[in-house]
């Protein structure tokens, strides 16, 4: 690997403890010994796109998905058994024939089966989409080594534990009602927001269920943001049941759009399938096909978190445009003489600078 320090191409044996035996400076992550073939300098590397160079914050989950992509398309399955038994197969054949030893032949036989099995199963998909690294681990095995010899998480990552600063420093009115709210389950995309500024500069509520909704004072329309996965797709539909007359945008993800991106990765937990009720009650609204029900019974998803931050952070600042403007006079007002279409105010709102 590279020093991230010196930049000196170190052996394993020259960096005992991660320590460069070069420089004498400490690193964080060594790729030999961690789950995601990690280090410093990729890392940095990561942070930097998903930033937009610095232009954005991120949370910790986005990171983690943004470096589990590559892994999460190979798949966990008997990584490296196909080759292995491949190779130990033809070798015990080359014996064979050397020795003319019958019961080699048979040994050859069965690890090339036993190759040709794995190869099988790889190729149908058995293993993928399962992180070799989860959530809880990445912040253990990959930010607190980090944590510990920089002395805080890499420039642009923040933690989404509240309460998180407004990166754009700006705050809603005292006393002012939010003209909306904005639903969204997963906290980490919900902290992602936050340090962005959009709830603030938009005068936008939080909620992270029907509940905190219905608790808030807002009555304007709800924007619900939700994973494209099965317990997404009927969250929209029972806000929607419950809010009554009320208005109910459906922010996304969209199942069938995300699936067609080529570059969408999906990933899934092996204890996090949708159990009966909520494939029946999918099944019961007609409007999947036997395919996308068959993918989201097996517990497939698109994470909000695996969305490119700007894209996101794009598309859910048009949608609070779009709602502000509709509930508030003077922003109404201001977009219809041009005011919010002046150049360069949408490359702001993206990088959440405002």
């Amino acid at each position: 690997m590279i020093c991230p320090h010196c930049e000196k191409n170190l052996l394993r044996k020259e960096r005992p403890n991660n320590t460069c035996s070069h420089c004498r400076r400490t690193y964080a992550l060594d790729p030999k010994t961690n789950s995601l073939g990690l280090s410093d300098l990729r890392v940095r590397r990561i942070v930097a796109k998903v930033t937009e160079e610095g232009r954005i914050s991120v949370v910790q989950d986005q990171l983690w998905y943004a470096l589990s992509r590559r892994r999460l398309k190979e798949g966990t399955f008997a990584p490296g058994c196909a080759g292995t038994s491949l190779f130990a197969g033809l070798v015990v054949g080359v014996f064979g024939i050397f020795t003319e030893t019958a019961y080699l032949f048979l040994a050859s036989g069965a690890l090339l089966l036993v190759s040709a099995g794995f190869a099988l199963a790889r190729a149908a998909g058995a293993g993928r989409g399962f992180p070799v690294m989860s959530r809880t681990a990445f912040r253990s095995e990959a930010l607190a080594p980090w944590q510990n010899v920089y002395g805080g998480l890499p420039p642009g990552v923040v933690d989404d534990a509240p309460p998180l600063p407004s990166r754009a420093g700006t705050r809603a009115p005292s006393g002012a009602q939010p003209g909306a709210v904005l639903l969204c389950p997963d906290r980490s995309t919900t902290a992602f927001l936050i340090a962005n500024g959009l709830p603030a500069r938009y005068g936008i509520a939080l909620a992270k269920d029907l509940d905190a909704v219905h608790a808030l004072p807002a009555r304007g329309p709800v924007i619900v943001l939700h994973d494209a996965d099965a317990h997404g797709e009927l969250l929209v539909r029972h806000v929607r049941a419950s809010l009554g007359q009320r208005t109910v945008i459906d922010a996304g993800l969209p199942l069938r759009t995300v699936r067609r991106l080529a570059q969408a990765v999906p990933y899934r937990e092996k204890q996090e399938k949708p159990d009966r009720e909520t494939m029946a009650r999918l099944t019961a609204l007609g409007e999947f096909t036997e395919e996308e029900l068959k993918w989201l019974g097996k517990g497939w998803r698109f994470p909000l978190v695996g969305m490119p931050p700007a894209r996101l952070l794009a598309a859910v600042t048009r949608v609070a445009e779009q709602v502000s403007g509709s509930v508030d006079p003077e922003r109404r007002r201001a977009a219809s003489v041009g005011f919010m279409t002046w150049p360069g105010s949408a490359a702001q709102d993206h990088a959440g600078e405002r």
